[in-house]
């Protein structure tokens, strides 16, 4: 039987008609706009998250589709690293292109070394080393590099870099909003908050979306020229909080996920928790992602998006152990102050508008390429000598290859999560961790073993020792400084606090993470502020 040939004619209409349809959207997927003589900047920093803390990284419980967009339309950096296990030497990394060993910066500022250790009734054999708590003035600092450069520069949200006289407006900021010297949302995540650099405006309302107003308001005043904004969260550090609704609608996620009986075991010193199931984070994780959407929106508004390189990257491991305990980081061990994988593996993502993105990149980078990779982008001059730690990044997106380096890591002191001191060597696909209490070493081959499972040191022990000379040469280099015995160490008062920490602390956080999941859950009448919502 034959097909009538109207029915041809109107099949090979359709197909004519699909094959252009076809080719406009391959040459639209193709289209790249120009590179702008001067590409805007804007570099998201969350505090305190995690590896496993994003939809895109493969967490099953929290929702992030906002940040998903910067993944999906930019870079994955695979093997993305902040350059330390806690907040304040990771920031001055980034801002500085060293390594903490060379900057000083070595702890979170304010944190106690010495014998006024002691006062934190730790019972530890050693006494933290001291450390630097100011980013140094003498230093080239980025925002002041893009400032020299013609760029307006602005940031918004935790600072935790040193005190009055070295606030962002003393390193190359032009404009600071709720940037000082506290670490942690003074005052909760509604306002009335207490932050004398973000005056409140209406009560009830979310510090991260005020941050990210801050920022698109501060875009929209600059959108014909040049400007360099730094959108650094409070979220989603310790006290977490959310609203009823965002509470409520992961805790019946959590429900229909099947509760665990138990969210907890023992690590070394504290209980570590191994599962995503708090609906409060979950609540407040969304809410730092529903800000990061405020700010993509205003550059899609304003036709900046094509010309506006966006960074986005987290300054430490999400809490699994101490702060609020607040997430998982597994099959990553450890967390925040950890010195594995969990405590420093983080969600790193570039775009560049003008290239055709490279969807993942395997090599190791650090906190310390930002610095150069910007500059590289922007068609500034690189400082060398500055960012000597960091790394352009430019070639990987060009599709060429860089050499293998060495990358170096530097705690010598005691994570409140439960961390140990130490220094960490990773060269290659090697990594070697140091620990400072008794000079043993563990050893890690990652592309066969990324979440340290097997330690190599002992089978091993010729490239274990010649990794542990080279790192320990590297730091003498540096003028590393290092932690020392105490002297007054008693054996009995740390077994008294382990004991504690396993016997009551574990069964307490359980409790609590129970508690949360009630269904009559309730924090307090007005969740934490959130709904009061009087001028």
């Amino acid at each position: 039987m034959k097909t009538p040939k109207n029915v041809v004619s109107r099949a090979l209409i359709c197909l004519f008609f699909i094959s252009i349809v076809w080719s406009n959207q391959t040459l639209a997927n193709e289209y790249l706009p120009p590179k702008p003589p001067k590409p805007n900047v804007i570099f998201i920093l969350v505090d305190d998250l995690g590896i496993k803390d994003l939809s895109c990284m493969g967490s099953k419980f929290y929702e992030t589709p906002n940040v998903y967009r910067i993944a999906k339309e930019g870079t994955v950096f695979t093997q993305g690293y902040a350059c330390s296990a806690v907040c304040s030497p990771s920031r001055a990394s980034i801002m500085t292109g060293q390594f903490t060993a060379r900057h000083g910066i070595t702890d979170w500022i304010g944190a106690k070394s010495g014998t006024d250790w002691r006062t934190e009734k730790r019972f530890s054999k050693l006494l933290p080393a001291d450390y630097i708590e100011n980013l140094p003035k003498a230093d080239q600092l980025l925002p002041e590099v893009l400032q020299a450069n013609g760029y307006k520069t602005f940031f918004a949200g935790k600072w935790h870099l040193g005190g009055k006289g070295n606030y962002p407006e003393d390193h190359g900021f032009d404009i600071n909003k709720g940037g000082w010297e506290s670490g942690s949302p003074k005052g909760g995540y509604f306002s009335p908050w207490e932050n004398p650099a973000l005056p409140n405006q209406k009560n009830g309302e979310n510090l991260s979306m005020r941050l990210a107003k801050e920022t698109s308001a501060f875009i929209e005043q600059q959108k014909n020229a040049p400007f360099f904004a730094f959108l650094s969260f409070y979220a989603v550090h310790a006290p977490i909080e959310t609203t009823e609704e965002k509470w409520r609608k992961y805790r019946d996620k959590a429900q229909k996920n099947g509760i665990s009986p138990n969210g907890y075991t023992m690590e070394q010193e504290l209980p570590i928790r191994q599962v995503q199931d708090n609906p409060v984070y979950g609540g407040l994780v969304e809410s730092m992602d529903d800000a990061v959407g405020e700010v993509l929106n205003t550059l899609k508004r304003l036709n900046l998006d094509q010309n506006t390189i966006i960074i986005f990257t987290s300054d430490n491991g999400g809490v699994a152990s101490g702060d609020a305990f607040s997430t998982s980081n597994l099959p990553f061990k450890g967390g925040k102050g950890y010195q594995w994988e969990g405590g420093i593996r983080e969600p790193y993502f570039i775009k560049i508008p003008w290239i055709k993105q490279v969807k993942q990149i395997t090599y190791p980078v650090t906190g310390a390429d930002f610095f150069p990779t910007i500059l590289d982008f922007v068609g500034i001059q690189l400082l060398p000598k500055q960012h000597i730690d960091g790394l352009s990044l430019k070639p990987l997106f060009e599709r060429k290859k860089l050499k293998s380096r060495d990358l170096f890591w530097h705690y010598p002191h005691y994570g409140n999560q439960g961390g140990q001191p130490n220094s960490i060597l990773r060269s290659d696909n090697l990594k070697l961790i140091h620990y400072w209490e008794d000079g043993h070493h563990e050893l890690y081959d990652l592309s066969a073993d990324p979440y340290e499972k097997n330690d190599l040191a002992i089978k091993l022990p010729q490239k274990a020792n010649e990794l542990n000379d080279r790192l320990l040469k590297w730091l003498e280099s540096v003028s590393a400084k290092y932690p020392s015995q105490d002297p007054e160490f008693s054996i009995e008062l740390t077994n008294k606090k382990l004991k504690n920490n396993a016997d009551v602390l574990l069964p307490k956080l359980e409790k609590e993470r129970l508690n949360f999941l009630k269904i009559d859950y309730k924090p307090n009448n007005d969740w934490w502020n959130s709904k009061v919502t009087k001028d």
